[in-house]
């Protein structure tokens, strides 16, 4: 038996994604190759490692076992490149850093900045990703997250407190302070139910118009003019044509953090990105809060 690590990471990535075609997109190869390496797998283990069905690809006994194996040694590779980063002590090469889209456009940008100008020969790779990337998997090098629980695995420091507000266009913020008694639309994300209960406490007539599942077009719609949206205030600050809505409260709100994976979190880039973030979030802290 003599395979491959390409082919264990081919049997591995098509147990997990089911397609040839969705495979082929993760590893950045194409169909063809990804069939080609299955193929290989299976002359090389003697055994069927997937039935080809019509909607995709479904392992057998002995291509899960293949795959469990294989999720072993792509877990090893990770933890030994992610302990060779940590010990990098050079300030070159890529540096990916992932924060969510509007943090990078209205905070971030002259972070950024800063550090391309003191650190010239780092590529800064920048992933505006609201979804939350896996640092164990080295999808990222350092994040930025707005959380709660920024990851039990991590390492981290939290760079800001945040609050929450409401905000609006000034011609529906003005209507709503001289019309007490009088309706009021609310944007909201899809997942929410109802409205939370001092709004509506506060505003019997408060009413959900729309739910929407990003809030870049959720602030888009409240620019419009189109109801009441709650935001972290760093955001409605920053946004033209919103003004805060002072009829309703403002609320704690999600910190801000800067994580790592320990093995990485060392390493002379990251180091360096801390020394301009950290001093940055800390001079800015009013922007953050109520």
């Amino acid at each position: 038996m003599n395979m491959h690590w390409d082919d264990y990471r081919a049997v591995l990535t098509v147990v997990r994604r089911r397609t040839l075609s969705a495979a082929a997109e993760d590893l950045g190869v194409n169909y063809t190759t990804v069939a080609r390496r299955i193929s290989r797998a299976e002359s090389a283990t003697g055994e069927v490692l997937f039935e080809r069905l019509a909607d995709g690809y479904r392992p057998t006994e002995a291509g899960k076992l293949v795959a469990r194996h294989a999720a072993e040694m792509e877990s090893a590779e990770h933890a030994m490149l992610r302990g060779l980063s940590g010990r990098d002590e050079k300030l070159e090469g890529e540096l990916t850093l992932t924060a969510p889209q509007l943090l990078i456009a209205q905070v971030l940008a002259p972070v950024l900045d800063a550090f391309s100008k003191q650190h010239p020969d780092v590529t800064l790779r920048v992933r505006a990703a609201n979804e939350i990337l896996d640092l164990n998997k080295r999808e990222a090098d350092i994040a930025i997250r707005i959380s709660r629980n920024p990851g039990d695995t991590l390492k981290g420091l939290r760079l800001a407190e945040q609050h929450a507000a409401s905000f609006a266009a000034p011609e529906l913020a003005e209507r709503i302070a001289n019309d007490p008694e009088g309706v009021v639309d609310w944007l909201v994300y899809e997942r929410r139910q109802d409205l939370p209960e001092h709004v509506r406490a506060s505003r019997p007539g408060s009413r959900i118009k729309m739910r929407f599942d990003d809030m870049v077009a959720m602030s888009a719609a409240a620019q419009a003019g189109l109801g009441v949206v709650r935001m972290p205030v760093f955001l409605g600050r920053s946004l033209q044509g919103l003004v805060q809505v002072p009829e309703f409260k403002t609320h704690p709100y999600a910190d801000i953090w800067i994580v790592a994976h320990p093995d990485v979190w060392p390493s002379a880039k990251l180091e360096a990105f801390r020394a301009i973030v950290v001093p940055y979030f800390r001079e800015n802290r009013p922007l953050f809060e109520a």
